[in-house]
């Protein structure tokens, strides 16, 4: 998937740039005193400067990701976002540089935009996932026939060894990045009206096999409704609670409730189930009228 600036765009994203650039450096002394203004008295004034002095660290960051058909000006804006993140949870007390900090949540938020929008399709759920997305073209580059520009078997062994993934997933990863996103309601060649979405089969049961369903449905509820009811009320209750629940009651639980014993229970369901198969024999011409389809 690949997108592209329009002129306008590209002129404001140039003149970000070269605003960005001409920032000053801030000196580490100055870089605390302004994390600590705005950790404590949310001083404004001094997160905008303490931003806009490392507005160049987004640019540096997102430049290295723009091989991935993005557009930089969006990669940019993703790094801000980033950018603003480690300001607010930036302390100054631990002593580490403002830079070093936010270089971190600056490449994870980028990541995270490309991971969300290089494709239709969600790539990078996993952390495997992610890591070999970010890194398969640089290793593949690296040890990849050249001619091919594909891994053979010891290849993709290699890179699952370096980045402590499964070799399928390596594989898989391969297979995912070099092809792109394509339509459905695309032509299958320029001089065909076909689409690709014309080929997919309908798996969903036809109208005249939904409706035969619903009337099968229907005969058996009026024949097992039919059968309960030559059933003594106790029976019903034993068949209803063991039978017709999706979690059904155990045989000490009935015994309790009846006051008789489970092994009496067990009898008078059989004697209960009896009755029902003689009762809906009795009603149907062909036994074989009692499957369910699957």
């Amino acid at each position: 998937m690949a997108y592209i600036d329009d002129p306008q765009t590209q002129r404001a994203n140039l003149k970000f740039i070269r605003t960005s650039m001409r920032q000053p450096m801030l000196e580490r002394e100055v870089e605390f005193e302004l994390a600590r203004r705005w950790r404590g008295d949310s001083d404004e004034d001094a997160l905008h400067k303490l931003v806009l002095s490392y507005t160049r660290l987004v640019i540096s960051t997102a430049s290295r990701f723009r091989n991935y058909g993005l557009p930089m000006g969006d990669l940019v804006q993703e790094g801000n976002i980033g950018l603003l993140q480690a300001a607010a949870k930036f302390d100054p007390d631990r002593e580490v540089r403002f830079s070093t900090y936010a270089t971190w949540w600056i490449r994870s938020a980028i990541q995270d935009y490309i991971l969300r929008n290089w494709s239709i399709v969600r790539t990078g759920t996993t952390a495997a996932q992610k890591t070999l997305f970010f890194n398969l073209r640089r290793l593949r580059a690296r040890i990849a026939d050249t001619a091919s520009g594909r891994l053979d078997e010891k290849g993709r062994s290699e890179i699952a060894r370096e980045l402590r993934v499964k070799h399928h997933e390596v594989e898989s990863m391969e297979n995912r990045m070099s092809g792109s996103d394509q339509s459905l309601n695309a032509t299958i060649a320029e001089s065909s009206e076909d689409s690709w979405q014309g080929f997919l089969a309908d798996t969903r049961p036809n109208p005249e096999a939904i409706v035969r369903t619903l009337r099968d449905t229907e005969v058996r509820s009026e024949w097992l409704d039919h059968a309960l009811s030559e059933l003594s009320p106790r029976e019903q209750i034993i068949i209803k609670r063991r039978r017709l629940r999706e979690q059904g009651a155990t045989l000490e639980e009935l015994g309790r409730e009846l006051g008789v014993s489970k092994e009496r229970v067990r009898q008078l369901e059989h004697r209960a189930m009896t009755k029902m198969r003689k009762t809906i024999t009795r009603n149907i011409e062909t036994p074989d009228d009692l499957l369910v389809e699957a």
